[in-house]
């Protein structure tokens, strides 16, 4: 949401003039102007709520009686869920923000319509004609429908109960769509929660338990629930002032790394387009424009949830207040301040930009939301959601990496310091979020240079051969963050043009050679820029995966029952196993994005970017090896020495953790554990739109085609010697996925003609070289007879159920709607 300039809601007062602000404002009168004659009567044994919309809360029948006085005069309305369910899987936690939209009261008789208007469309030229043709022209929302009871003075009173106790979040049919259960929202177990329905001067807030009742249970649900027939929630509904006039809005432009509030302006002139999009961010100002370092009018001030533990909350605290670094360089003094939230104070309340602490029965993504003026793209509230859990799987991982636990000595303090400074970025990434910011994820190539790239941990093999984990995380806001928020924040004082300045602004930064590469690019599986990809380090991706097999071959060296505290269960052991059997995996993931990859940037006519250009053909050629080098039995087998101290679960721990998937009943697979892995891998490789792409950029520039890729890896995987024991059943498994995946990529529809013919001439190439080596040598027989069979009737033979790889991602954090923005 946006801060406002008259009033600012989070940050014009201290906690203690907010507090004597409210009292005056009850002391000057509120009280005596409580309504007279019908209204008075029909409330006099209600509770009165003075405040933005004076209510009264009716105690003895537990309603809520709005007083409307404010027809067709706009407002903010918000829900959001203050009480979660728990489960990071059904995306329903504890602070969670859900539709925010401007709307307004409408009186038709006795019934008045809480109705929406329709700001994805609009007319900006001030004609009022043409404004009340595009209004006419699109479809509005009538979001609810009230009986005025009682009426007078040109005020109405409504039972508003019905209102607020129902299903504003759409919970049901969050777990409905997510094959979790058949909940319903169920009236008689739902009430009005008096604690949280407080009123203020800009803003009225509103809550109620909600409880839904069903049956047919999913795990995700039976795993945070006391009793799976009823689950019960809270939901918030907030009616806000929207922000006055006295705030400008910023042109977006997609080089600055901000995320933007469209909508389409009817009124622009033929020439220009009318699609607009303007900046979401905060609102500030200097005191002086035209001094180089000003106080801001009002500081921007964030509130750490005061149930967030120590040391945990002392970590939170110093990495939230990393953005004031920012702020300064756009020449801010004190614009940017994180507290503790007082005693009392309700982290619903819309004057409060939140850094909540959340707890979940499982880890998954942490979130950087905000409620925005859909008029303006200015952010009124900024609501952080971070889950308790991530610090433990950080903890778990490095734990894995170093198995520290010496009989006798106590754990080196290594772990710990690793895991909270990890917490320290968290916090700034997901505040950056809330400052209006995208992800960057090209920041790992650009030498760190932003927090609003997942990272991932930064350890590396000192002089000794041990472990370095002295740059495992940065420690500050980057480059790149700095000239985003002078993009977005900086005051240009009077006469300077603002579009000029801020154009030079992305110039520099070109010059600079920062980069900015956001979502879609890193998280498509057929992605192809060089440098975007998410929990991947350094400029040199292959040479970096080489380094993290270094750290990962190192860490299964010294792997053992040393990894967990002594009277914990063995078979504890693979939840620690897991991320370290796969600490390469996203490094990995980067590397084979290079292969058909092509350099491009978010470049606009007239700017200095580079154009598109396809990677040459050595850097491709080097990915390729390191990705082959993944596919070597030494790097998919697990070791015998770790299978034997691994016990399958007890009692108590059946299916608890992230564990390897199995097909050998209880006890680890080692198989499993390969064939997912080799599969992850595949995944890429065998990418249809990357082999489609191979195939053109290779007649475009002569770089390494499909066909180079399928020839080095078969070379690699079927000429090796089979091996004997464990390794050698790795081996087999992996030339009968590369057949998998020819065949099914061969009968894709999303792969183009010459693609399809790579793989059919691959898989005759296959079986003739599994014909001639059933022929020479009774070794292996069976796995030659399958293979041949398998290539001869790929429609007749049935595949096994493909097995997955573990969850990865979030790298020790928690985050589930894909992006945490």
């Amino acid at each position: 949401m946006r801060s406002f300039v008259k009033v600012n809601h989070r940050t014009a007062f201290s906690m203690k003039k907010q507090i004597a602000l409210f009292l005056l404002f009850i002391s000057c009168g509120l009280s005596a102007q409580t309504p007279a004659g019908k209204i008075a009567e029909r409330t006099k044994n209600m509770k009165y709520q003075p405040g933005y919309f004076n209510y009264w809360v009716d105690t003895l029948q537990g309603k809520i009686w709005l007083l409307v006085d404010r027809f067709d005069q706009e407002f903010l309305y918000v829900n959001s869920l203050p009480a979660g369910i728990g489960s990071n899987d059904l995306g329903l936690d504890r602070g969670q923000i859900g539709a925010s939209r401007i709307v307004y009261f409408n009186k038709v008789g006795k019934k008045i319509l809480l109705t929406q208007p329709n700001y994805g469309y609009r007319a900006l030229n001030g004609a009022k004609n043409e404004e009340r043709a595009v209004k006419e022209s699109f479809a509005q929302s009538v979001l609810w429908s009230f009986n005025a009871e009682e009426e007078e003075s040109g005020k109405a009173l409504v039972d508003a109960t019905a209102f607020f106790v129902r299903d504003a979040h759409g919970v049901a049919d969050r777990i409905k769509n997510l094959k979790q259960g058949s909940y319903s929202f169920n009236e008689a177990r739902s009430a009005i929660y008096a604690p949280n329905t407080r009123n203020f001067p800009l803003n009225s807030e509103f809550e109620a338990t909600i409880t839904f009742v069903g049956g047919d249970a999913g795990r995700f649900v039976n795993s945070v629930t006391p009793t799976p027939e009823a689950i019960t929630v809270r939901m918030h509904h907030s009616f806000v002032q929207l922000p006055d006039a006295d705030y400008k809005p910023r042109t977006y432009d997609i080089r600055s790394g901000y995320g933007g509030s469209l909508f389409f302006d009817y009124a622009s002139p033929i020439s220009d387009p009318i699609e607009k999009i303007y900046l979401n961010r905060h609102r500030l100002k200097k005191k002086d424009p035209g001094a180089v370092m000003s106080d801001p009018v009002q500081p921007i001030v964030y509130y750490l949830d005061n149930g967030t533990p120590e040391p945990i909350r002392s970590a939170l605290l110093d990495g939230a207040r990393w953005w004031n670094q920012a702020y300064e360089a756009a020449g801010y003094r004190n614009a940017f301040q994180v507290q503790i939230l007082p005693d009392g104070a309700d982290p619903m309340d819309i004057r409060y930009n939140m850094i909540n602490w959340v707890h979940r029965s499982t880890r998954g993504w942490s979130y950087g939301a905000s409620i925005d003026d859909p008029r303006t793209g200015e952010i009124i509230k900024g609501q952080v959601t971070l889950g308790s859990l991530r610090v433990r799987q950080d903890y778990l991982i490095f734990t894995g990496l170093l198995s520290p636990y010496e009989t006798g000595k106590p754990a080196p303090e290594t772990m710990k310091i690793a895991a909270l400074q990890r917490l320290r970025q968290l916090a700034a990434h997901e505040v950056g979020h809330t400052l209006g910011l995208m992800h960057n994820f090209a920041s790992s190539a650009n030498d760190r240079a932003s927090v609003m790239d997942y990272p991932h941990p930064v350890v590396s093999l000192n002089d000794k051969g041990e472990m370095d984990f002295s740059k495992v995380y940065t420690n500050g806001i980057g480059d790149w963050d700095k000239r985003a928020i002078l993009f977005g924040y900086q005051d240009f004082p009077a006469g300077a043009n603002e579009a000029v300045e801020l154009n030079k602004i992305l110039e520099e930064n070109t010059a600079r050679g920062m980069l900015y590469i956001s979502d879609y690019d890193a998280r498509a599986a057929d992605g192809m820029h060089p440098s975007a990809h998410l929990w991947d380090n350094g400029k040199d991706a292959a040479q970096e995966l080489k380094n993290m097999l270094a750290v990962r071959q190192k860490a299964l060296e010294r792997f053992s029952e040393k990894a967990v505290p002594v009277g914990t269960p063995m078979s504890k052991l693979e939840d620690l196993l897991v991320p370290v059997y796969h600490y390469h995996r996203y490094q990995l993931e980067a590397v084979c994005k290079l292969i058909g990859g092509m350099n491009y940037s978010y470049s606009v006519r007239g700017d200095k970017q580079p154009t598109p250009e396809i990677l040459p053909a050595d850097m491709q050629s080097k990915a390729l090896d390191a990705a082959l080098d993944c596919l070597d039995p030494e790097v998919l087998t697990i070791p015998e020495r770790i299978l034997q101290i691994i016990p399958p679960r007890p009692p108590e721990y059946y299916g608890v953790g992230e564990l390897f998937p199995k097909r050998s009943g209880m006890n680890l697979d080692p198989l499993g554990a390969a064939e997912a892995l080799t599969n992850y891998e595949f995944s890429f490789l065998f990418n249809a739109q990357r082999a489609n792409r191979l195939v053109s950029f290779k007649a475009r520039k002569n770089t390494i085609g499909f066909d180079d890729v399928t020839d080095r890896l078969i070379d690699r995987v079927f000429n090796a010697p089979i091996q004997s024991g464990l390794s050698g059943q790795v081996q087999m498994q992996t030339q009968q996925l590369i057949i998998s995946w020819l065949t099914v990529l061969n009968g894709s529809n999303s792969a183009n003609y010459e693609v399809k013919a790579i793989c059919l001439d691959r898989l005759q190439s296959i079986k003739k070289m599994m014909e001639s080596r059933l022929q020479a040598s009774d070794a292996n027989k069976a796995h030659y007879e399958y293979a041949v069979e398998r290539i001869n009737k790929p429609k007749d033979v049935q595949l096994p159920v493909a097995i997955e790889i573990p969850p990865g991602s979030p790298i020790g954090c928690e985050e589930a709607d894909g992006p945490d923005f």
